[in-house]
């Protein structure tokens, strides 16, 4: 009788124990998909200021001396009293997407293995360094204290700190060969459609299937085309030993302006930011978590 009482009490002690996993894995699972979904609002909210880069890289296009990088865009956002409640959504959002990115460093893209995944988790993390840099500028610009200086004189700035150091020109020099291997890295990632491979294409609306390679493609080269120029720059100011040399997206934006046939570039390349951001509307609903 007493080894059938031990029974029934080991039986439903495992009981509990099993209840208690079960529900702290719901639990666990409920978290992540919260994180998931703040994380694909951030996303979205990323692919609006992208929106926002293109239509200013058109009005450099077009004669406008605009700002057209990152800060410029929340500045643009920013302009209207409506546009003041959207850039505190934007600020809050690219913050969300960004530790969303830390999260996806840490525990995330199981789907591939190795080496590509150890990439993809590196890629994670520095975009989400990025991001949320990106969204603190948003707040302060919201809160009127300024966010910064533009793209240009942070790197600039970051330029000449590196020229200060010993063997500072080759330093630059090097930090301009990093950035063009992203810039060829993403060029690559848009040729190959590499990037699908990061997104279950089967939860996407019907229509959106056939156009979000498309975009992401053409969105990925635009990417590609401004880090390489941005990458040249840098070069430049490592050659040169002159920091004022050096430029960010906006710098790299107006250089391609000021070329034969600047305007049609840039043009063509202010669209490809713009599919960038569709791309994040459409990576921000089928993302695989």
């Amino acid at each position: 009788m007493n080894r059938t009482s031990d029974g029934v009490r080991r039986t439903e002690g495992s009981a509990r124990r099993g209840a208690n996993r079960t529900e702290a894995e719901a639990e666990k699972g409920e978290k992540s998909d919260t994180a998931q979904l703040l994380g694909r609002v951030g996303m979205a909210c990323y692919g609006v200021v992208h929106l926002v880069i293109a239509y200013l890289a058109v009005q450099v296009a077009v004669g406008s001396s605009e700002q057209a990088d990152q800060k410029g865009a929340l500045q643009q956002v920013g302009s209207t009293a409506f546009g003041q409640v959207l850039l505190w959504i934007l600020a809050v959002g690219l913050v969300l997407f960004g530790l969303w990115q830390f999260m996806m460093a840490a525990t995330g893209y199981e789907w591939v293995s190795g080496g590509k995944r150890t990439r993809k988790r590196i890629g994670a993390a520095a975009r989400g360094v990025v991001v949320i840099a990106l969204g603190f500028t948003a707040f302060k610009i919201a809160t009127g204290s300024g966010g910064g200086g533009s793209s240009n004189q942070t790197q600039q700035e970051f330029t000449g700190k590196l020229l200060q150091l010993p063997a500072g020109p080759a330093l630059v020099v090097i930090a301009a060969a990093c950035v063009l291997g992203v810039a060829i890295a993403a060029g690559v990632k848009g040729v190959k459609k590499k990037f699908l491979e990061d997104l279950d294409t089967q939860e996407l609306p019907g229509k959106t299937k056939r156009w979000i390679g498309g975009v992401g493609r053409v969105g990925y080269l635009a990417k590609g085309v401004v880090l390489a120029i941005v990458a040249f720059l840098l070069a430049i100011a490592g050659f040169t030993a002159d920091p004022n040399k050096a430029g960010g997206l906006d710098a790299a934006l107006k250089t391609l302006a000021a070329q034969p046939f600047g305007t049609v570039l840039l043009i063509v390349v202010a669209l490809g930011l713009a599919s960038f951001g569709a791309y994040c509307f459409g990576a921000a609903w089928a993302h695989k978590r």
